[in-house]
């Protein structure tokens, strides 16, 4: 497809990664103009993404420089396409992992877009009009309706952000794979970014749950500010074997090489263990842990804009936000030194309509 002409697309600015250096600076760029089905957000609060790390430094091999990172979009609706009937100009909206899908295949026609073969991606993808996309760590973006999620009045926007990426990656497949019922009892691996927003979730729905880490030291954040009703150290097994088979199922969420066995022992028969954190490199699974018990591991990829918008509507509900630090455009590079080494307590938000200024 031809790319749009540079006098039919409108001037922008953010944070860029030129190279794999992974370092942003200042850059100008352009978007479409808001065309008849679009809407045009101004950007008020963008969370960083463990994934945004990923990709600024082609951890993944896949980076197309210069990249504009930030898929955990919020703003005010300044700009409504004529056809557009689902915003209107002042909503409170946000902009997730996705802008765009073929909408005819199967996984679009079940509303998993997520999963659509053709899906682009909010940054680091190849547009509608064959341009790149461009994310959150600028001043607006311009994106289809469907793609957009209406924000709740009663959730903050800095510490609702990071729900676009890191709420919908837990939400959905704790409602897919049936981890979301009262009374079942769920086991969250990993207490970061997107661990301490499933134990929110998980109590919100009523369950029993466990955190499961690797660090002592978070039993008391668990237990008593998140709520968990109990908490195992995954490389002791006096306290694994303890705890075998009282689990229906367990949500991984963790990024780095780890032993599964031990977390597969903690499964009911017929339990499930879903990984949503991707490690590097391959993991180890002996075939008799899930032979015996009849258990599943199963993956998920964040979710469709359904349950993206269904997700939000009952985090303002249940009061469900994320732990957030907001920070200055200017501070992102150190943001990103202190993400690489665990160094934040859960999210960065970037302030970007208080803090980005044209290059």
């Amino acid at each position: 497809m031809e790319k749009v002409p540079e006098e039919h697309r409108r001037k922008t600015f953010g944070w860029a990664a030129k190279d794999a250096s992974g370092i942003l600076s200042p850059f100008s760029f352009s978007r479409r103009n808001n065309g008849d089905e679009d809407i045009t957000l101004k950007i008020l609060f963008c969370g960083i993404c463990h994934s945004d790390l990923h990709c600024i430094k082609n951890e993944w091999r896949n980076a197309v420089y210069p990249i504009v990172p930030g898929h955990e979009i919020v703003g005010v609706v300044t700009e409504v396409g004529r056809n557009v009937s689902k915003f209107k100009l002042g909503d409170r909206a946000g902009v997730g992992c996705m802008v765009g899908s073929c909408r005819s295949c199967g996984s679009c026609k079940q509303g998993f877009e997520n999963y659509c073969p053709q899906m682009v991606l909010t940054y680091n993808s190849v547009d509608g009009d064959g341009t790149m996309t461009y994310g959150g760590y600028s001043d607006a973006v311009v994106v289809n309706q469907d793609f957009a999620v209406h924000f709740p009045e009663s959730l903050p926007l800095d510490k609702g952000a990071p729900l676009l990426c890191a709420g919908i990656t837990v939400y959905s497949p704790m409602k897919h794979f049936g981890l979301n019922e009262p009374g079942k009892h769920l086991g969250v691996v990993g207490l970061g970014g997107l661990g301490h927003v499933a134990v929110k979730f998980a109590k919100a729905f009523g369950m029993k749950v466990t955190v499961i880490s690797s660090s002592p030291s978070k039993e008391k954040e668990a237990m008593e500010r998140l709520g968990a009703d109990a908490f195992l150290v995954s490389s002791s097994m006096d306290q694994i074997l303890a705890a075998t088979g009282t689990m229906d199922g367990i949500i991984n969420t963790v990024s780095a090489t780890h032993p599964l066995m031990p977390l597969l022992i903690l499964l009911k028969t017929h339990g499930k263990m879903i990984m949503v954190g991707a490690p590097e490199k391959p993991l180890e699974v002996p075939a008799f842990s899930l032979i015996l018990g009849g258990k599943t591991m199963a993956g998920s990829c964040i979710g469709g804009m359904e349950d993206t918008q269904e997700m939000l509507d009952f985090a303002g509900k249940h009061g469900i936000t994320a732990d957030v630090e907001v920070i200055r455009m200017d501070y992102v590079n150190t943001a990103m030194e202190r993400l690489a080494r665990n160094d934040v307590r859960y999210r960065f938000v970037i302030d970007v309509a208080n803090t980005l200024t044209p290059p």
